[in-house]
């Protein structure tokens, strides 16, 4: 497992610390592959964090961001992660960052999956940087305990880059970045806040299966570095 925590004694260190590092990646990437790929996540969590990144001097017109995943529901839906990428991290400097969307005029996600593969192989092959949450469930991207095609979004040998996910215990037919797809990543940020999350992240890292817990998928694989950052 190639695990790092980082606990931070205030939320806004945490948001420097942790903008700090992904601009530092993203900055080396564009200067030695001319493009840098992130991928971000949706809820209140990252919400500073987006708004100080829209802010920092990078070239973001190199940079193609994209969604680990969204509710199927309109962009302008206050549900929606599109909405708040848009509101909080597509905004000043970072305006410029070209962005892959995952919904699309399908009815359901399962009627887009075929479209949004196309899309996302603008990605680069590697995403340089790609920022996870994690649900008091155990929950990561729409990884959810008990969903129906929850077996499909962590197959190692899928050659899907998304995948459609109904989950059982919460609102609106999600689409997800599979399992595979967030593992090619340089780096991947698990970014917790609140008490609740530590007792969720403590019980993840012992024994029990995936399917308990998904966020086991990634914190206990050996493919791709793993760093949390949390803060009360």
């Amino acid at each position: 497992m190639t695990m790092t925590q980082h606990d931070f004694d205030s939320r806004d260190a945490l948001t420097d610390a942790l903008a700090g590092e992904i601009l530092a990646r993203l900055k080396a990437d564009i200067e030695t592959k001319g493009e840098a790929g992130l991928a971000v996540s949706g809820g209140r969590t990252p919400v500073a964090l987006f708004q100080a990144l829209s802010q920092a001097d990078l070239d973001w017109s190199k940079v193609t961001v994209t969604l680990v995943d969204e509710r199927w529901v309109s962009p302008d839906h206050d549900d929606s992660n599109e909405k708040l990428v848009r509101t909080h991290l597509l905004q000043n400097k970072a305006a410029v960052a070209r962005f892959i969307p995952h919904k699309t005029a399908a009815e359901s996600p399962f009627e887009a999956e075929s479209e949004l593969n196309k899309a996302l192989a603008a990605l680069p092959d590697r995403l340089t940087v790609s920022i996870l949450g994690m649900g008091e469930d155990g929950h990561t991207a729409s990884f959810f305990p008990g969903a129906d095609t929850l077996a499909k979004a962590l197959d190692a040998g899928l050659h899907s880059d998304c995948c459609a996910v109904v989950p059982k215990t919460a609102p609106h037919p999600r689409m997800t970045l599979t399992l595979q797809r967030i593992l090619r990543s340089d780096w991947i940020v698990l970014h917790l806040t609140g008490a609740g999350k530590k007792p969720v992240l403590e019980a993840a890292l012992g024994d029990g299966p995936v399917t308990e817990l998904p966020v086991r998928s990634v914190l206990k694989q050996d493919q791709t570095p793993v760093s949390v950052y949390w803060a009360e």
